[in-house]
């Protein structure tokens, strides 16, 4: 058992959490809070922890001050102190120092960021720290937090940073300077908060879910308790799965209510607030969700979803609030699997022989006298999109979920002056501000126009002047990128209660503006509906970017329904390759 962290308890703790967190990558992509088949936050942590073992492996290589080498491999693997290799402080601080830049440069998506910041606050608190017992650890975990909380414009309870702050109010409350007392007390206070984070957050409730990031974290302190005192701590395998198993039984049905009636609605507002009061006296797992777009009369559509014993009652409720239309009812116990395909996969390994895939080493390319003009790099995956953006004279991150470094990379490549970064995707927009963050540290002129889609940054792009100046050319790229609305539709992954409905595996999904808008069965239909529904708002200009599993005649069928159905709408129509998802849709 430790009494005190030094440098080769941080490697091993390094090593321990990176093998932990690619057992459990799956389980972790798996806890996705909306049913799409993109989740990947397992995979950037695992990505984000590969990155920072190999910084740490190269910093425990490296001469020290005196052009000796600060450590060196034991028989077993080890790391133990060379000759002359300098005070256990010092080599504990670059341990922790390259451990927290590696994770930074190779951090992936906002969870693999925020794990980085996480790193960076106990390297700043530990690295002049001659002995690391409770209390400085309770310390170090203190200022994590405070660095992962920092590292968010807007914060956000039940995630990660929530997990991470448990995790210093444990330790700070255990009150020890004894390290396995503390190291156990944060991994529990984490991975109770982690139980309790769809309480905070009511889309992981929905979804029947706890927060993927703070699971990745529970992994990581549960590796540092395994370090310090051999004992692996056994809460994550109880508290989070109860309570999924608990969320899914609930969804599933119960004995006080047999069947599931769904039906949309079309009613006007002041209807619906009888509707819900109704309903809520006949079942229970109610939701009316409104598409917000009205038509004459002040009708609007309303996808109603709530589990009962009396279907004919839930109905006639239905017909008095307005029309209901596409009624479905499900008996539950049709539906329930077998008991044997309840129970959860064991967690597997992703990759070859077990190894992740490691993020490119960084490579230093100092600003010179060359760097001239302005530039734009765009973050987009799928061969019609890389050429597209290419064509529009971006530099492109061909990668739906890069690193810092990639980005970094990217900027470095353009040569210019000034650039702009497009992240495209909500979950790289951290990552993109890391990565901006380090440019303009090289004196590249950098900014992000946080972009979520691409079809927001062709809307940017389409105004871009180079002859303006840099700040008023940024101001006006991320006015046109706000301005265009997106959605996306893809292909349920699993089952999950979303705000328009439950939906099942194989089920096509319309998503706008981040959210589940839509639930259909077929998909030339769904994306008919979805652009009817966007447009009923406004709409002058739609772009359409077909992917990869979008079906021949898919955009012929959709401009020619806009050119019947909306005459007075722009279309514009791209192939874009992209996978995941068949149709990108932009609104101006």
């Amino acid at each position: 058992m430790l009494d005190s962290l030094d440098a080769a308890a941080v490697r091993r703790w390094c090593a321990a959490g990176l093998e932990a967190l690619r057992r459990h990558q799956r389980e972790i992509d798996e806890l996705n809070v909306y049913p799409v088949p993109d989740g990947d936050t397992g995979t950037n942590l695992v990505l984000t922890v590969t990155s920072a073992y190999r910084a740490l492996l190269d910093a425990v290589d490296a001469p020290d001050g005196d052009g000796e080498v600060a450590h060196a491999a034991d028989g077993d693997g080890e790391v133990a102190q060379a000759a002359d290799g300098g005070s256990g402080d010092a080599r504990l601080g670059r341990a922790l120092r390259a451990m927290a830049r590696g994770a930074l440069l190779g951090a992936r998506g906002n969870s693999g960021v925020i794990v980085s910041q996480i790193l960076r606050g106990v390297a700043d608190t530990l690295s002049a720290t001659r002995h690391v017992g409770g209390r400085a650890l309770a310390a170090a975990l203190r200022e994590a937090s405070t660095a992962a909380y920092a590292a968010v414009a807007v914060p956000v309870e039940g995630t990660l940073l929530t997990v991470a702050r448990a995790a210093a109010d444990a330790a700070t409350t255990a009150d020890s300077d004894d390290l396995a007392t503390v190291a156990r007390a944060a991994a529990a206070g984490a991975s109770d908060a982690l139980a309790r984070t769809p309480e905070l957050l009511p889309v992981l409730a929905r979804a029947g879910v706890v927060d993927a990031g703070g699971r990745g974290l529970v992994v990581l302190l549960d590796a540092l308790v395994a370090v310090v005192d051999g004992t692996v701590p056994e809460h994550p395998a109880t508290a989070y799965e109860a309570l999924r198993r608990s969320t899914v039984d609930r969804e599933a049905g119960s004995e006080s209510y047999a069947y599931e009636v769904q039906y949309l609605l079309d009613a006007p507002e002041a209807a619906v607030d009888d509707l819900r009061a109704a309903l809520a006296g006949l079942g229970d797992s109610l939701a009316v969700v409104g598409t917000g777009t009205l038509a004459p009369g002040g009708i609007q559509t309303w996808n109603v979803h709530v589990h009962v014993n009396d279907i004919g009652a839930a109905l006639e409720a239905g017909i008095r609030a307005g029309r209901p239309h596409r009624i479905s009812v499900t008996r539950f116990a049709d539906q329930r699997p077998a008991p044997d395909a309840t129970a959860p996969a064991p967690p597997a390994a992703i990759g070859t022989g077990g190894a992740a895939p490691a993020p490119p080493a960084p490579v230093a390319v100092p600003p010179t006298p060359e760097r001239a003009g302005q530039a734009a790099v765009v973050v987009a995956h799928g061969p019609g999109l890389v050429a597209l953006f290419e064509g529009e004279g971006a530099t492109v991150v061909p990668h739906p979920s890069p690193s810092t470094t990639e980005i970094l990379d990217a900027v470095r490549s353009t040569r210019a002056e000034r650039v702009v970064i497009f992240p495209n995707n909500p979950n790289v927009h951290a990552v993109a501000a890391a990565a901006a963050a380090e440019a303009r540290a090289e004196g590249i002129r950098t900014a992000v126009v946080p972009t979520r889609s691409p079809v927001q940054a062709l809307a940017a792009l389409a105004v871009h002047d180079p002859q303006r100046r840099f700040d008023d050319d940024v101001i006006a790229m991320a006015d046109s990128a706000g301005a265009c609305r997106y959605a996306e539709v893809t292909v349920a992954s699993r089952e999950a209660l979303t705000v328009a409905g439950r939906c099942r595996a194989g089920d096509i999904l319309a998503m706008v503006d981040g959210e589940v808008n839509l639930i259909g069965k077929d998909l030339g239909e769904t994306c008919r509906e979805l652009l009817d529904r966007l447009l009923t708002v406004s709409g002058e200009l739609v772009t359409l970017v077909l992917g990869e599993d979008a079906p021949d005649g898919l955009s012929d069928e959709l401009a020619e329904h806009l050119r019947r159905t909306w005459t007075f709408v722009e279309v514009q129509a791209f192939s874009g390759g992209q996978p995941h998802y068949p149709l990108l849709v932009g609104v101006e």
